[in-house]
């Protein structure tokens, strides 16, 4: 949308001009508090300058930049004169850039652990040592049984073996020989009856006396 490219531009414009500001304002506070009357007069008018030239370009209200200005003398005018300032707890970055984000990466990285660890009761408890004993008793059996031993067959019981399944074949073409000698018997057999059968129609022809035309 057009609007969200606009938004995009003006905040790449507006922000480093914020945080100049900002910038300005906490080292004018440090200088001030540190005691040095120059070095806090210059840190102030360099901060004075940076909040009027936010306010004219728009990046803070002008009332803002007002309020700003004012809290600032305040406080300038109170550590000049030895009064304790109260400011923020963050005021300039003491670290440079890479330390600070791997201090940011630690921090985060303990609040994931303790997240993930959290408070153990006292049935998580129980039940956390129960797991570990028997995990425990179960590395301990698998250690105490004896490793098993493939069986190893001897060279006779393997020449026996062998010996076997290559007379197995023989046996069954033997038991079917029988019975493929049989089979020409009963085809003699069917031949036999059908020719009973046939011999009483051939006398009955014969003896039936032919008509003459």
């Amino acid at each position: 949308m057009k609007r969200v490219r606009q938004d995009e531009r003006k905040h790449a414009v507006n922000q480093p001009r914020k945080a100049k500001a900002k910038t300005l304002v906490a080292k004018a506070v440090a200088a001030a508090a540190s005691g040095e009357a120059t070095e806090a007069q210059s840190a102030v008018v360099a901060a004075v300058s940076a909040l009027d030239r936010a306010a004219k370009a728009g990046v803070i209200h002008a009332n803002a930049a007002n309020r700003r200005k004012s809290r600032l003398m305040r406080k300038v005018g109170a550590s000049l004169a030895g009064q304790a300032v109260v400011t923020a707890a963050k005021v300039v970055r003491t670290t440079g850039k890479a330390a600070a984000v791997k201090e940011a990466k630690a921090r985060i990285a303990a609040s994931k652990a303790t997240k993930a660890k959290g408070e153990q009761t006292a049935a998580g408890k129980a039940r956390a040592a129960l797991h570990k004993s028997t995990r425990a008793e179960g590395a301990a059996a698998v250690e105490a049984a004896p490793a098993v031993k493939p069986a190893v067959k001897s060279p006779a019981k393997a020449t026996a073996a062998r010996a076997t399944k290559a007379a197995t074949p023989r046996v069954k073409a033997a038991a079917e020989k029988p019975s493929a000698k049989k089979a020409p018997a009963k085809a003699t057999t069917a031949k036999a009856t059908t020719a009973k059968a046939a011999a009483p129609r051939a006398a009955a022809a014969k003896k039936a006396p032919t008509r003459k035309g």
